[in-house]
């Protein structure tokens, strides 16, 4: 997972989509995908967990779950959000605050999770057969 984004660009890059999510979050669903929420859900944070990992974790077990728990927060706080504007501007302009979601957030990076503890195995078992076999000719091996 070698990306050669600078630190700037990859800041830049994850601020523009916290702003577009943050503003996504605070808009009512269309009616066409209120039956699929839950769903969405699990979907979007996967998907941030796995932009998130790409950018910054790479192989890294503890960044990892620094974006495995930040992105959990956000999903907490995200949801406080919409349950105080909707109290603040006295007009239901979104979602309110539901424990499904969450839960249904948490399906998403456990999802995640998962798949990148079972990318990383083949990741540590391949290293180790290649340096088992170091100096030997790897295309018969293979």
């Amino acid at each position: 997972m070698n990306n050669s984004f600078t630190m700037r660009w990859k800041i830049f890059l994850v601020a523009v989509v916290f702003i577009t999510t943050v503003i996504g979050f605070m808009i009512k669903l269309p009616s066409a995908f209120r039956h699929i929420d839950k769903e969405l859900h699990a979907a979007f944070y996967f998907t941030a967990a796995a932009f998130l990992n790409f950018l910054f974790a790479k192989k890294k077990l503890v960044r990892h779950l620094a974006i495995f728990f930040t992105l959990f927060l956000f999903s907490m706080g995200v949801e406080y959000a919409q349950e105080y504007s909707n109290r603040f501007f006295r007009k239901r302009i979104h979602g309110r605050f539901d424990p499904e979601d969450l839960q249904w957030n948490l399906k998403g990076l456990i999802a995640f999770s998962v798949l990148w503890f079972v990318y990383m195995g083949f990741v540590l078992l391949h290293r180790k057969a290649t340096e088992k076999y170091k100096g030997n000719d790897l295309n018969k091996v293979f």
